[in-house]
């Protein structure tokens, strides 16, 4: 019974922190320090990965309409005028391609050297140092565009250029444990001159190919021969993800229409700093 709440108390950490650019890693490595699973290492190791399925379910139901690239029905750009490719909605399947291209280098360095890096850099140092530094880069790049337009204001104004770019920061959180991937995408969004809903929502899309792929690659490392406690353990995790992120979507979308990402940038920094003072005190 104890590790079923806590397994819930996991799954409102990851809907809550997979989408805010707070960091979601940094959240989870506090979280499992103060209130432990009875878990192996290595279901742990899957567990914090593939619990992001239920998080990225949201954006799938939330935003169906907007990427699902099939059907005759409001196809106002179809691929051709008969035929199958008729039921190809233009403008969702070049979203698609420029989703694929941002997830390119994140992908290839990921499929490398993905344990490498994770013994490398999943340590408290470099999460808390990517909290505080990413925490300063918002705040310092929402006061430069104070005074500024946004350049690019609807997601069919993203070039295939600006979307590979883009990739580029999510590289940086794909290394950087503690960089948050929607902070590090939304980070480049904004220095590319994207405004916050876009940059948002083009974060949300990214996530889709790049947390089912993680998913995936924990899942054939780790092995499908779970046992029972482990499958209601990470089915409950996801389950409430799911029902969080739906909540945690929608609260940022409508906040980032009046407000910009500084709060954000200013909460990164506290927790980093008490991430390293709690650290330091336990070494």
């Amino acid at each position: 019974m104890i590790e079923l709440l806590k397994a819930i108390l996991f799954g409102i950490v990851e809907g809550v922190t997979e989408w805010l650019p707070i960091s979601s890693t940094g959240h989870m490595i506090l979280l499992d320090e103060l209130i432990q699973l009875d878990v192996t290492p290595e279901f742990y190791s899957m567990f914090q990965i593939v619990i992001q399925l239920g998080a990225i379910m949201a954006v799938v139901v939330l935003f169906w309409n907007d990427f699902f690239p099939f059907g005759y029905k409001n196809n106002q750009q179809p691929m051709a005028q008969f035929g199958l490719l008729s039921y190809i909605k233009m403008d969702k399947f070049i979203l698609w391609l420029k989703i694929l291209i941002a997830c390119v280098p994140a992908a290839v360095i990921g499929l490398l050297f993905d344990e490498q890096l994770e013994a490398l850099f999943y340590n408290y140092q470099t999460v808390s140092i990517a909290l505080i530094v990413f925490g300063i880069a918002f705040i310092i790049i929402e006061n430069r565009n104070e005074h500024t337009q946004s350049k690019i204001n609807h997601l069919a104004d993203l070039s295939f250029h600006t979307a590979f770019l883009i990739g580029v920061f999510q590289l940086i959180a794909a290394i950087f444990p503690g960089t948050s991937r929607s902070g590090a995408t939304i980070v480049g969004a904004l220095l590319l001159g994207v405004s916050r809903t876009v940059a948002a929502e083009f974060t949300f899309f990214l996530a889709i190919p790049v947390m089912f792929g993680a998913s995936l690659l924990k899942i054939v490392k780790f092995g499908i021969a779970l046992t029972s406690q482990e499958l209601i353990i990470l089915l409950i995790g996801m389950i409430v993800a799911f029902f969080v992120s739906i909540l945690i979507i929608q609260f940022l979308m409508s906040y980032i229409k009046k407000h910009d990402f500084k709060i954000f940038g200013w909460y990164r920094i506290v927790l980093g700093i008490i991430v390293l003072i709690y650290f330091m005190k336990m070494g």
